[in-house]
């Protein structure tokens, strides 16, 4: 009996420990996406993510998931986020639900505030990240954002996009 608690313990804390491993690096590449954004270093959030990207904005934007091209991707951003005087995309409780060798999910909780002007519209929710591991790091292949709040006005990424495409 004594053996099999020690067997399962030892197999658990090597699970355990290869996740673990792995947790560090794949809280840098989520916080390279966000951190990256709100600073506009569009060349390090680029660097979090693999070539293609599924993004699944759905619970905020209705419609269907899209896969495309991660310059695409983060090229969409780069259009409309430095409309706004500022951002500040806070991603928290970062975990890591699963993993093998080339392979990771991911989740955090995340409260992006966005502001122009006096005007806010700030929003809270959840993120569900899949990851693969390249040679260099870990990246994500595929994000799902569920909004489960928001308050103040929507309506300003219309405005911050506006704002960005005339150059002011």
């Amino acid at each position: 009996m004594k053996r099999s608690f020690l067997a399962a313990f030892a197999i658990a804390f090597l699970h355990g420990g290869t996740v673990m491993a792995d947790q560090p690096d794949i809280t840098r590449t989520l916080t390279d996406i966000a951190a990256g954004a709100d600073r506009h270093d569009w060349d390090r959030v680029r660097s979090a993510f693999s070539d293609e990207v599924t993004a699944d904005y759905t619970s905020l934007w209705g419609g269907e998931p899209s896969t495309v091209a991660a310059d695409d991707l983060v090229a969409s951003w780069e259009a409309f986020l430095p409309g706004f005087d500022s951002t500040h995309h806070m991603v928290t409780n970062h975990t890591v639900a699963s993993k093998t060798e080339l392979t990771a999910t991911a989740e955090a909780d995340f409260i992006a505030t966005h502001r122009l002007g006096d005007d806010l519209w700030v929003l809270g929710g959840h993120y569900t990240y899949e990851l693969e591991k390249t040679d260099a790091r870990w990246v994500v292949s595929s994000l799902t954002m569920t909004a489960l709040w928001e308050t103040g006005d929507r309506g300003l990424v219309t405005l911050a996009s506006e704002r960005s495409a005339s150059g002011n």
